[in-house]
Formats: C-alpha cells, structure tokens, sequence
C-alpha cells in the first residue's frame, strides 16, 4: 500500500477540469517546482528548472520595463496638456499688465510653481522705473545679467533653458520668496535684432520640481511661444 496521501477525489476533479487555474497561479506553480526539487534530490541538477527561473527573473525585468515605458507616456502626455494649458492663458489678455498679471496668477498655477518672474535687461534709468512699477512679477537688471546669471561664471555659454536645484536664491529676482525658493527653470528670452535679452525664471520650493537630469523639450517649445508673445508686446 502506498504511503503517499491521496489527494481527494473533489478537488483532483477541478484541477483537471481547469488545468489553467494552476498554470496561471505563481505562487502555486513555484510550489510545485518546489516539491519537485525536493523529490529528485541534493546530487540532482534541474536544467529546466533553472531555465524557467531565468525566464521567469527576465519576465519580471520586462514588466517592470513595460510599467516604467507605461507611466513615462502618461507623464509626457500630461506635461504637454499642461504646457498646452499655460501657453493658451499667455494668449489670453488684451493687455500687457493683463498678460503679467496671468504669467504671476493663473500660468503659476498651471506649471505648478510658486514664484515666476520676468527678467529684462535694460541700459536706461528711466525704462528701469517703468518696468518696476510693472509689479514685482518683472525684475529690471543691468545689461549681461541674464548670461552671468544663467552661467553662474561657468565658460561655454548658456543653454535656452536650464534646470537646477539653488541653495540660496537670488533676492534681486525671488524678492521675498527668495528664502524657500529650493529649484528654478531659466529660460532665456530673445526678443529679436537690436534688443536686449531677458529670462523667464519659474521658482519652486520643492528641491526635486527641476534638476539638470530632466528633459527640457515642452520648456523650450514654451520658451519660444513666450518670445514671440513678448516681442509682440515690445513692439
């Protein structure tokens, strides 16, 4: 008589009624690899056995793959709503003190920053008076402000945007805020022929909103719709 419980007549029926049910059940397919293991033996080597566990490491690779491919195309999607979105708010007023108050107002909110400014270069006292009255939103600087500030003294030029994470940020462009702003976006503004450059600097105080590792390609398209809706306002 053998020794080996049997295995009851119900339950026996339903697994070879729905084989399926088994094979797509990890956790019991592993337990049976398992306890096949254990009955061949220590001196017995299972090739197959070690096989599916390689397939089945990559598998898990491949999904974590997948989700990661999944969840990088939802946030690309949702950026570029949410790029969509502000630059729609910019072509809104038919006003420039309108247009700033929106750039410090509703287009904060929809990147989801906590201070914006406008930076302008200027060489004349007078125009130095007329964009501080503009609001706090615009900071009025000496010519090569931008470049030095954007370089931070660094050789080679600066790029259209750039992200980093600030230690101390600058009071001249943050006032106030200066104090917990912990991240910015410098995005640099040409106005055409003859003009001066700016910046547009978005501010957060969370430290990880922008860092140099992440792609800048939806701030350069918003960069560049900026421009020309400022150029329009300059002229």
């Amino acid at each position: 008589m053998s020794s080996n419980p049997k295995i009851e007549d119900a339950l026996r029926e339903a697994i070879i009624s729905q084989p399926d049910v088994i094979l797509n059940d990890k956790d019991l397919m592993n337990a049976l690899v398992a306890a096949n293991e254990r009955s061949m033996g220590a001196n017995i080597v299972d090739l197959r056995g070690i096989a599916m566990e390689r397939m089945e490491t990559r598998l898990d690779r491949l999904e974590d793959t997948h989700r990661s491919v999944i969840a990088a195309a939802y946030e690309n999607l949702a950026g570029t709503n949410q790029i969509h979105r502000a630059i729609l708010r910019l072509l809104d007023p038919a006003a420039f003190e309108g247009f700033l108050e929106n750039l410090s107002g509703e287009v904060a909110e929809i990147l989801r920053v906590d201070a914006v400014r406008l930076v302008l270069e200027t060489a004349q006292d007078d125009m130095d008076l007329v964009l501080k009255s503009l609001g706090e939103v615009v900071a009025a600087t000496e010519p090569g402000f931008v470049e030095d500030y954007v370089t931070q003294g660094r050789p080679g030029g600066s790029r259209q945007v750039t992200l980093r994470q600030v230690q101390n940020a600058s009071a001249e462009i943050y006032g106030e805020k200066s104090d917990w702003i912990r991240s910015e976006a410098c995005l640099r503004l040409d106005f055409g022929n003859g003009r001066l450059p700016g910046m547009l600097v978005l501010g957060a105080e969370d430290p990880h909103m922008f860092g140099p590792q992440q792609g800048t390609d939806l701030l350069v398209f918003f960069t560049g719709v900026f421009e020309r809706v400022m150029r329009r306002w300059l002229s």
